[in-house]
């Protein structure tokens, strides 16, 4: 064992896992205070779900056997017969190597849960995120990160997620928003129930967990982890800064929404290739990963017509399709010497771009009939939207009996929100009248 690289991969593992609950904070600081409690339990119930599924049939069905280069076996069910303490090529075991591999299995299908807040039902969205997991998910491990799979024997480039968990998860949520419907009351624009703390938080602990997810890829301390952690740091940074600037130039004002917004599309934009590129690349990814979901979220979302509440396609799809593709123009060996075909920018031709665009719509297409056909099958079998009275009544009281604590309800109505100093203004009349008429010297 390498205790460096194996201590670093806990590590990174714990802020993959970290990122979850950032997520929640995430979405649940971007809906009205009816739709708190089930927008962060839909998220958060992941890190349940996805490890006991992992554990019984996800690391077997993506990593051990070969189905048609498509899906493992289930010959590992339950992880039996799995040598835990075996080591890896980096000299991490095989258990740690599956713990941060379950960690992805986690976070990437509660991106999608942003799409359909306030409208699905949580049992339908329980049995799709199970169904999700072993149809699509683990198959895309395969294909992409498996030795065996088909996109891998292609020569895909996704150094920790591109296509597997952001496109994946992206047109998911495309998907399940079409089939949902739009919200009773799409179209408001509910600035006044945002908690802009949470939102900021959300993005925060993202940020950070991102480290564990784009860093923790190299699977060892190593020069190809040190550039992932640079060229995540430059893609995020210049992804924030550009969504800024659009705001203040096209609408005159910047936001924080928007800069949390800008700074996810940079380290979604990065992803499929931060261990392949050198930090002018991922400038460029930054800026056109953003410049991309900006318009996609903007202009394009209404004109399609399809209700993604949370942009969670906007902004994983679409940032997640510009990095699969621009790693196609950036990537270089002078970064990682696995890359056997540099970009179109630095002397490779077409052939890694054109790897990228078929692996990214290869991508498209399976998680899109994949997806529709699980939706469609379970439609016959129980209701996938809540009725009418619930989706007024919100999904907190409805669905759970529960509702969000009090910072929810200061943010929320904040014009009905009381203080003390409100409550008891003639206590504090005389202290307040000196400090707004304070008394001449001479008095």
């Amino acid at each position: 064992m390498n205790t460096a690289n194996t201590s670093f991969m806990i590590l990174s593992s714990i802020l993959v896992l970290f990122m979850t609950p950032g997520l929640a904070f995430f979405y649940g600081g971007l809906v009205s205070k009816r739709n708190v409690v089930n927008t962060m339990l839909s998220v958060f119930i992941m890190t349940g779900v996805a490890i006991v599924l992992w554990v019984m049939v996800g690391y077997s069905l993506s990593f051990e056997g070969n189905i048609g280069g498509v899906i493992g076996t289930l010959s590992n069910f339950f992880m039996n017969g799995v040598k835990l303490g075996a080591l890896t090529a980096t000299k991490i075991p095989t258990g740690i190597f599956s713990i941060f591999e379950m960690m992805f299995a986690i976070i990437t299908p509660a991106l999608f849960v942003g799409a359909v807040v306030g409208r699905i039902k949580f049992n339908f969205l329980l049995v799709f995120l199970i169904l999700w997991s072993i149809l699509i998910y683990y198959p895309m491990v395969h294909l992409v990160w498996s030795p065996n799979g088909l996109l891998a024997g292609l020569g895909t480039l996704d150094f920790a997620g591109g296509t597997v968990v952001h496109i994946n998860a992206g047109i998911t949520a495309f998907v399940l928003s079409a089939f949902l419907g739009k919200r009773i009351h799409y179209g408001d624009i509910p600035h006044t129930h945002y908690n802009l703390p949470w939102v900021l938080l959300g993005a925060t602990i993202l940020w950070i967990g991102w480290y564990g997810f784009n860093a923790g890829s190299a699977l060892g301390v190593d020069n190809i982890a040190a550039q992932a952690t640079i060229t995540t740091t430059m893609s995020t940074g210049t992804a924030m800064v550009t969504w800024m600037v659009l705001d203040m130039v096209i609408s005159g004002k910047p936001t924080l929404v928007g800069v949390c917004t800008g700074t996810l599309c940079g380290l979604v934009g990065i992803t499929p290739a931060c261990g392949f590129v050198t930090i002018a690349g991922s400038f460029w990814i930054g800026m056109f990963s953003t410049f991309a979901s900006y318009f996609f979220v903007n202009y394009l979302k209404d004109r399609i017509g399809v209700d993604d509440a949370l942009d969670a396609f906007g902004c994983h799809g679409v940032s997640g399709i510009v990095g699969s593709i621009f790693t196609g123009l950036f990537a270089t060996k002078a970064v990682n010497p696995i890359v056997a075909h540099n970009g179109l920018f630095y002397g490779g031709g077409f052939h890694q771009l054109g790897v990228q665009i078929i692996a990214t719509l290869a991508t498209i297409i399976f998680v899109s009939i994949a997806a529709a056909i699980i939706i469609k099958v379970m439609s016959l079998v129980m209701p996938m939207r809540v009725d009418r009275k619930e989706e007024e009544l919100g999904l907190d009281q409805g669905e759970h009996g529960e509702e969000a604590d009090y910072t929810v309800q200061m943010s929320d109505d904040l014009n009905e929100y009381r203080s003390d100093l409100n409550l008891y203004s003639k206590e504090f009349r005389g202290q307040m009248a000196q400090l707004q008429h304070p008394k001449a010297p001479h008095e």
